[in-house]
């Protein structure tokens, strides 16, 4: 009889426990925890659950910052044959509530600091049966489970072990299925393109309550890769970590990187062990790229995905059929979404799902084919319809591509600004405004405008003792995009601009002051 054994995460832990028992695997604060300890917490918190009456299907939730009780979670629900649900701890009241009753979610567990919104939750969260405190009844729970070795061929690959509500950057959360399968063969496909992998020391600075945790938890895990969790992120407590855990590789996003880079502490710590970098979440620029590695000191690459392919598709590897020719052009590639990892395919079409011209200038959407799609949107069968069409994920990602399957995004599909017919990618403008000097941050939004339809607006957020002008950005522009490119309406914010939990800025927000009592056109 043919041997054919279920594909599931819990795998990953398996290995870790097997072949690195007596390795410290996971840093959380004070608490040092090696492979061995943190699989034998893992199974018994699946054995506590399904003590407290957890059903097959059932939903996990957690409401926590990075610590090792979220990541014992990423397995031990699914050991438990649930659904671990991470919860964006940045969402408000309204939002989470709204997720709860939407998932149906049966237990909850949060850290202290929530305490208050979890009142708030009790009374607005009928289904949830159990709220556990994961500082004062955690360790009780899991003392209650036995530390028995999941079966893994009694787990049906194809159930779902992961809901992800997206980050609502663009419109509702919406709940992302990922089933057992989809999450080992990403953990396997990712780990395809790590160099020397068994010597990682992986710093968890994107918060894990994401699946732009960059699915983490299972390739760091199975390659038995120690672990250190950044329970918030502030660059002199990353600095810190990094020079006290010897952390080999981070993820950040935009957002995060340029508040590393304009660290003034950082000279004063010993960052020698970093050799990654990666960028994702956001589109990057070259500039970007540049200014990162010169001052960490490491590789900086760009990459690519969603929460809904769990969420890795590309990574700006420098391909060796490549003629790099100075730090321009690989600054130009490295900043890029890249070509796609093993298990995935990728094209660029056009509004006939065909094929657009791999010439780097014709934009079309990036669709998607591979392992780690996801199962759907939970509950929403006419969302998921939406964008699987004909075999294929439809990203809402606009971009254009190359020969040699390099992937470039302009801009979200519901963010172009489309004026007087000419379609202006949001992000080419945002990166031309960040290229100079004195800029911290930036976002570029349409406004409304009677001649054009619309028109590019820029908020702005200068760096310390800036006294940069409209006038004098808008002369630095000039030279660095079209006419009808330039933004018409150029504000300076004095306050950061306003995130999403995963440090997307929330341009939704922004655009909202401008169309005000304006009704916005449907863009075709």
């Amino acid at each position: 009889m043919a041997m054919v054994v279920p594909l599931t995460p819990i795998r990953c832990l398996h290995r870790a426990m097997d072949l690195f028992a007596n390795k410290v695997g996971i840093v959380s604060g004070q608490t040092r925890l090696t492979y061995g300890q943190f699989g034998e917490r893992c199974q018994k918190l699946g054995s506590a659950l399904r003590k407290a009456g957890l059903q097959p299907g059932d939903r996990a939730a957690f409401l926590s910052f990075n610590n090792n009780q979220l990541l014992e979670g990423y397995f031990g629900v699914p050991m438990a044959l649930g659904i671990v649900m991470p919860l964006n701890v940045r969402l408000s009241p309204a939002e989470l509530t709204g997720i709860l009753n939407h998932s149906g979610a049966r237990f909850l567990f949060f850290e202290n600091d929530f305490a208050p919104l979890v009142e708030h939750l009790k009374a607005s969260c009928p289904s949830v049966e159990r709220f556990l405190s994961i500082d004062d009844d955690y360790e009780g729970f899991i003392a209650g489970g036995d530390p028995e070795r999941t079966d893994v061929m009694a787990i049906d690959e194809n159930s779902i072990a992961e809901l992800f509500y997206t980050s609502g950057s663009t419109g509702t959360p919406k709940g992302v299925t990922l089933s057992h399968r989809t999450l080992y063969l990403h953990a396997l496909n990712v780990t395809c393109t790590a160099k020397n992998p068994e010597n990682i020391v992986d710093l968890h600075t994107i918060p894990l309550f994401h699946a732009n945790g960059w699915g983490k938890p299972q390739s760091s895990t199975m390659m038995g890769r120690k672990q250190v969790m950044v329970r918030r992120f502030e660059p002199a407590i990353v600095c810190q970590l990094i020079q006290e855990e010897g952390a080999t590789e981070m993820g950040l996003v935009p957002t995060m990187a340029n508040a590393m880079i304009n660290f003034p502490d950082l000279h004063k710590y010993d960052l020698s062990s970093l050799t990654y970098a990666s960028v994702g979440g956001a589109a990057a620029s070259p500039e970007l790229m540049e200014r990162l590695e010169k001052a960490l000191q490491c590789e900086a690459l760009a990459g690519y995905g969603l929460t809904e392919t769990a969420p890795v598709l590309t990574a700006a590897r420098i391909k060796n059929t490549l003629t790099i020719t100075d730090d321009k052009e690989r600054y130009r590639r490295q900043a890029m979404a890249g070509w796609p990892v093993p298990g995935v395919e990728l094209k660029v079409v056009d509004v006939d799902d065909r094929p657009v011209p791999r010439d780097g200038q014709t934009i079309g959407e990036v669709v998607a084919f591979g392992d780690h799609i996801m199962d759907g949107y939970y509950k929403e069968q006419a969302a998921t319809d939406a964008v699987m069409r004909n075999g294929w994920f439809h990203t809402g990602d606009m971009a254009v591509w190359d020969d040699e399957g390099y992937i470039h995004i302009v801009d979200r599909k519901k963010e172009i600004i489309i004026s007087g017919g000419e379609n202006i990618s949001s992000i080419e403008v945002e990166k031309a405004i960040f290229s100079h000097p004195e800029v911290f941050e930036c976002a570029v939004v349409p406004a409304p405008d009677d001649k054009w339809g619309e028109v590019p607006a820029a908020i702005v957020v200068r760096k310390p003792g800036s006294q940069l002008t409209a006038d004098a950005l808008l002369e630095y522009l000039n030279g660095r995009l079209g006419r009808f490119k330039l933004p018409r309406i150029v504000e300076f914010s004095e306050d950061q601009l306003p995130k999403t939990g995963t440090g997307k800025i929330r341009k939704l927000i922004l655009k909202e002051r401008f169309w005000t009592g304006k009704e916005k056109r449907v863009q075709g």
